[in-house]
């Protein structure tokens, strides 16, 4: 399982939400190329970029910072936040992205998002899927930027994409986003056997080691991580195993 360390990204500057709220910021004084220096040099290969201005309103404060991070060497970027048509998905892309990450649009446009994985490759395209369990328990779709639920389940969302050689698939538990409370991990076990092609991207409350090691477990095939980083909690050597170039 690969680690994939998180920056959000508000205004330019690094930022944490707890639990997907915008009014629950923590800043952070890192500097976001700063930031992609010190994952490289721990080992990671990929960084995961949130444009929250992008989600939240569809505001491009946060292009200049990302395609400054994408143009640094070493390491790829996956970049999501407000990807809700083509054009957006091309400018991510045009900064540099290798990877874009498509959130709401894949719940309300999932016609039109399969054609964006055959247009622009089944490895450049990951679908973001932000759930909340239900009172039975069943994962629901969140979008976007988490101010919107709906009550389709992540399972369902899924299987409209199975004709469209999906590959990447990114699953955050909203409720323990940023709250290192331990991530869902009878979640994303049953996404790997529900979807077993699938690559699954595990998503929120990694709060140390034993947690990766949990995910790994699971089946998951990377595990995303930004406060438990950007905080310094959990040791380099412990986070090795997980870090393709350490």
């Amino acid at each position: 399982m690969r680690l994939i360390p998180a920056i959000d990204l508000k205004a330019g500057r690094c930022v944490r939400l707890l639990r997907g709220e915008f009014a629950a910021e923590t800043r952070y004084d890192a500097e976001p190329g700063a930031l992609l220096a010190k994952y490289r040099s721990f080992g990671a290969d990929w960084l995961h970029v949130v444009d929250l201005d992008g989600a939240f309103d569809g505001g491009a404060a946060n292009q200049a910072v990302i395609a400054q991070l994408a143009g640094q060497s070493g390491v790829k970027l996956q970049v999501g936040g407000g990807l809700r048509d083509a054009a957006a998905v091309a400018r991510a892309f045009d900064l540099g992205a290798a990877r874009a990450v498509v959130g709401s649009a894949a719940y309300t446009e999932p016609d039109q998002v399969s054609g964006w994985i055959r247009r622009f490759g089944r490895d450049r395209i990951a679908l973001a899927f932000d759930v909340r369990l239900d009172a039975s328990s069943t994962p629901c779709v969140a979008t976007h930027g988490w101010q919107r639920q709906t009550t389709l389940s992540l399972w369902d969302a899924v299987a409209l994409f199975e004709s469209a050689d999906l590959v990447h698939v990114l699953c955050t538990d909203v409720s323990r986003d940023g709250a290192l409370s331990g991530p869902n991990t009878e979640l994303y076990a049953d996404a790997v056997r529900r979807f077993p092609n699938i690559s699954w991207q595990a998503s929120g409350g990694v709060r140390n080691a034993a947690d990766l090691h949990a995910l790994a477990r699971c089946g998951a095939a990377a595990a995303i991580s930004g406060k438990a980083l950007l905080e310094e909690l959990i040791p380099i050597e412990e986070l090795r195993p997980f870090l393709p170039n350490a």
